[in-house]
């Protein structure tokens, strides 16, 4: 991308941002012109009208903010936390009313999940090294202010993780959020705002704007003010950030596979797919997007995920639901676009529309599909999960690592064959690999460790946590202090 011209660079960020000002019920829409109008919010609280002016005062926050000490930002954020979890509720319905994806109680267990497990500065623990030449310490600086490009799939949720850990880092953050989720993101910046300076933080060290636009968030990326972009979004946006000449930690798509073997717990595999594939009508980028099962359990899980609160399309009526679902002619073995109304929506909505009634506690749609159906390599994000009956688990293991395209991001199996499960990690070499367990549990939920909702599989950083964003410094006293 080092070869672009400015022009070409802005033509890229043009198009492909346009996830970022699609509608809300769509990911990948086109954006309206850059002269539409605003929502009327009135600036203040973090809230300005343009780029230049959310980067000074951003600026001049963390100045202040970095007078102050490490007892003090611990303070801040364990207000951000209290004062998030307040309103986890609230931004959840806010979210779902506005953008019209997902589950209210799906997204009230994101914001909890990202409140109580992203990590605080405790992830910033200076190295020393002693010698007979002296002492070297290392220690962990701020960018300054970073420049982030939110997702419509996960508004608040994203807001609050990344602030968590940027500001753990001692960094100022200017928020292009998706204008999607505009009035939701805004209103959540306002209550972050007043948390941090109810804490004796300075006010606006977290910004954005009134109206996101194409070309405010090409303006952020390209800003001298900003020292590091943190993008959340499809492949375009992120090579648009990449494209930016700034360092650039991306989050881009993800299409997760789940290999089930014949040595599987069955039950436990078909209600962790089920849980997982549902979760927030499956617009988590590691939500289980496809199924690979070995032949000779396949009709077992099929049974036990129906158990579960999966419905079984037949064949019948998948032909029927192809057209509605996808918004292009299907393509063998090829990602193919999907209708943008029903990302996101409920099992119940989309079934609807080829008359099918189906019960309130039903989450998920399951169809068996052959090999090359699109379904299998298309990122759908709506709760319409294909399962492939395959030979056997190195077969599985083999198309699970085409249909993800190389994207690095998640992959799951059901085993409790050793040499199986070491060879999918080894071959998906993706950030987060879970192995007998629901997707979300790499991002913590149900699982151990702490929790990201900025996976940065294209540049490398996997989940992001403070020491992300981050910045080594060294000091080196020579000859002195070595004690021993």
């Amino acid at each position: 991308m080092s070869n672009l011209t400015q022009e070409q660079i802005d033509r890229v960020a043009r198009l492909v941002i346009g996830r970022l000002q699609s509608r809300s019920a769509g990911v990948s829409s086109e954006v309206p012109p850059s002269g539409a109008a605003s929502s009327g919010v009135s600036p203040g609280n973090g809230i300005f009208p343009t780029i230049d002016a959310a980067v000074e005062a951003t600026r001049k926050a963390h100045l202040q903010f970095m007078q102050m000490t490490l007892a003090r930002r611990n303070e801040i954020i364990a207000n951000i936390r209290r004062r998030m979890l307040e309103h986890a509720e609230d931004l959840a319905k806010r979210a779902h009313e506005e953008t019209g994806l997902g589950r209210v109680a799906d997204k009230i267990v994101k914001n909890k999940l990202v409140i109580e497990k992203t990590p605080g500065t405790e992830m910033l623990t200076p190295t020393a090294y002693s010698g007979d030449r002296g002492l070297t310490l290392v220690e962990l600086a701020p960018y300054g202010v970073i420049g982030s490009v939110t997702p419509v799939t996960n508004p608040t949720s994203s807001i609050i993780c990344n602030t968590i850990g940027m500001v753990a880092a001692g960094n100022g953050v200017v928020f292009n959020v998706h204008p999607g989720a505009k009035n939701v993101s805004i209103y959540n910046i306002r209550l972050l705002n007043q948390a941090i300076t109810e804490a004796g933080g300075p006010p606006n060290l977290v910004t954005t704007l009134v109206n996101p636009t194409v070309e405010s968030a090409n303006e952020l990326m390209h800003h001298p003010g900003v020292r590091l972009l943190v993008v959340t979004g499809g492949s375009g946006v992120v090579k648009a950030a990449m494209a930016s000449g700034k360092r650039a930690i991306c989050a881009g798509p993800g299409n997760p596979p789940v290999v089930v073997d014949e040595t599987a717990d069955i039950d436990q595999a078909a209600k962790n797919i089920v849980r997982g594939a549902s979760m927030d009508n499956n617009i988590i980028c590691v939500d289980e997007k496809e199924v690979l099962v070995v032949s000779k359990v396949a009709d077992l899980l099929i049974a036990a995920m129906q158990r579960h609160g999966a419905v079984l399309l037949t064949r019948g009526q998948f032909m029927q639901l192809e057209p509605i679902i996808f918004s292009a002619p299907l393509q063998p073995r090829q990602q193919t676009p999907v209708n943008k109304a029903l990302i996101g929506k409920d099992v119940q909505v989309i079934l609807s529309k080829i008359g099918m009634k189906i019960p309130k506690d039903v989450r998920l749609a399951i169809v068996e599909v052959e090999e090359d159906h699109p379904l299998l390599w298309t990122e759908q994000m709506m709760p319409v999960l294909p399962i492939l009956r395959v030979s056997s688990a190195d077969r599985a293991i083999d198309l699970a690592k085409e249909m993800e395209h190389g994207y690095g991001h998640t992959a799951v199996m059901y085993s409790k064959n050793l040499d199986n499960l070491s060879r999918m990690a080894r071959e998906m070499n993706c950030s987060i690999f879970v192995k007998n367990g629901p997707s979300v549990a790499g991002l913590g939920y149900g699982g151990e460790g702490y929790c990201s909702f900025s996976i940065a599989s294209p540049t490398g950083e996997g989940l992001t946590n403070p020491r992300s964003f981050s910045r080594e410094r060294r000091c080196v006293l020579v000859d002195h202090f070595r004690i021993v």
